[in-house]
């Protein structure tokens, strides 16, 4: 359940309460793809780096180990000895992101495994299965994901050029969001069915929807109502950083905003960088998630309350700070920019570790940072300082 505490214009300060403990919003959810952080992190890491929520991906669990898998392991709390909430994923970004693997029907998607070239199949009855299976905290409903770049309209083509591939997409965007509610109702239906059947491992679990509609205002508003009356546990933004101008993702955010219900989380998924979130925040969201921390720090990019820096970079050679001076994580208490510097160059293990043990840190202690200022009303001078800060390339 969603408690609003306060707010501060559209952002919003709040807590959300499960059977699997309380977490505060705004949050950063830390993606666990395969029950694990990538980068050699474990669920025993992340508690001291101020984790509240991890989210895993139903699609490739139901890969390896199978959800069979992890029901009988007890699931994944059990699994991966995490005692916090998780949220898992529908399967539905994978219908985008494998598109050339898929064929959507009405009864669902299907799939060529990346893993094996299996065929399988996933409906929205399916993917309920598959995440009571997993026994996470919230699932989320099964959708589709539409590429936005279908919109990318130059100023070089002609008025007619330009207007055909605009219906197109938006003929498109429009089945596709009808085509999401009624898998929406499918979804909700069989949660219900499930979480009745005496032998569910969470039988108190949690089902958001997702609004989609591609960039186009109209659509994402009439998607939102109608999803809005289904009343489920909480709502998404979904379909976004996914080839769209960040201004567009603002807008759409500020368009869809006013018909999000008030007393439900507001989920903004698959964003984003630090800048992306606070400004998210600014305009209402809650909830946040992103493989960008792990995934940059992989590649020796870390975030600071400076900005973006490159670890590999030359002027790190011999430089003895810590990775970011105003930061206490386990990396920057213990080891330098010239050592961390050194086990990228040698292409050791640890260089990885130590870098997204800080990234996480660093997003996780940022949300901390948004509420303290929501709580202190102190959050547009906090927007203002850091937004574009976070965003720059520390310069040495």
């Amino acid at each position: 359940m969603y408690t609003l505490i306060k707010t501060n214009g559209k952002a919003r300060r709040g807590r959300f309460e499960t059977v699997h403990g309380t977490f505060q919003t705004p949050c950063f959810m830390n993606v666990g793809t395969a029950a694990a952080i990538k980068g050699g992190i474990s669920s025993i890491d992340l508690r001291g780096l101020k984790c509240q929520v991890e989210l895993c991906n139903t699609y490739h669990l139901h890969l390896r180990p199978t959800d069979r898998v992890v029901r009988e392991m007890g699931g994944l709390h059990k699994f991966m000895n995490w005692d916090k909430p998780i949220l898992t994923d529908s399967g539905g970004f994978q219908v985008f992101s494998l598109a050339k693997l898929r064929k959507i029907k009405e009864e669902g998607v299907y799939f060529n495994s990346h893993i094996d070239g299996r065929r399988i199949f996933i409906g929205p009855e399916e993917s309920m299965q598959i995440q009571s299976n997993l026994a996470s905290t919230i699932a989320m409903a099964f959708d589709e994901c539409v590429d936005n770049s279908v919109m990318q309209i130059t100023d070089d083509m002609d008025e007619k050029t330009k207007q055909r591939i605009y219906q197109k997409a938006f003929d498109y965007s429009r089945r596709s969001c009808e085509r999401t509610t009624r898998w929406l109702e499918r979804c909700k239906a069989e949660m219900e069915r499930l979480n009745s059947l005496p032998d569910t491992i969470n039988k108190n679990q949690l089902l958001f929807g997702i609004n989609q509609g591609c960039v186009f205002d109209e659509l994402r508003i009439q998607h939102m109502k109608e999803i809005a009356a289904l009343d489920m546990d909480g709502y998404a933004i979904g379909g976004l950083a996914v080839g769209e101008p960040t201004e567009d993702m603002y807008r759409v955010i500020d368009t869809v905003e006013p018909y999000m219900p008030k007393n439900k989380i507001r989920y903004l998924m698959g964003v984003g960088t630090p800048s992306n979130i606070i400004e998210a925040v600014a305009r209402g969201v809650d909830l946040f998630d992103c493989v960008m921390p792990s995934r940059n720090a992989r590649h020796a990019t870390i975030f600071t309350w400076k900005g973006i820096m490159h670890i590999t970079n030359k002027c790190y050679e011999t430089d003895p700070l810590p990775l970011d001076p105003e930061c206490d994580c386990p990396a920057c208490r213990n080891f330098s920019r010239a050592y961390i510097r050194h086990l990228f160059k040698a292409d050791e293990q640890l260089a990885g570790r130590l870098a997204v043990t800080h990234n996480l840190y660093f997003y996780n202690t940022l949300t901390e940072k948004i509420r303290e200022a929501l709580d202190n009303d102190t959050f547009d001078q906090f927007r203002v300082k850091y937004s574009a800060l976070l965003s720059q390339k520390v310069n040495q």
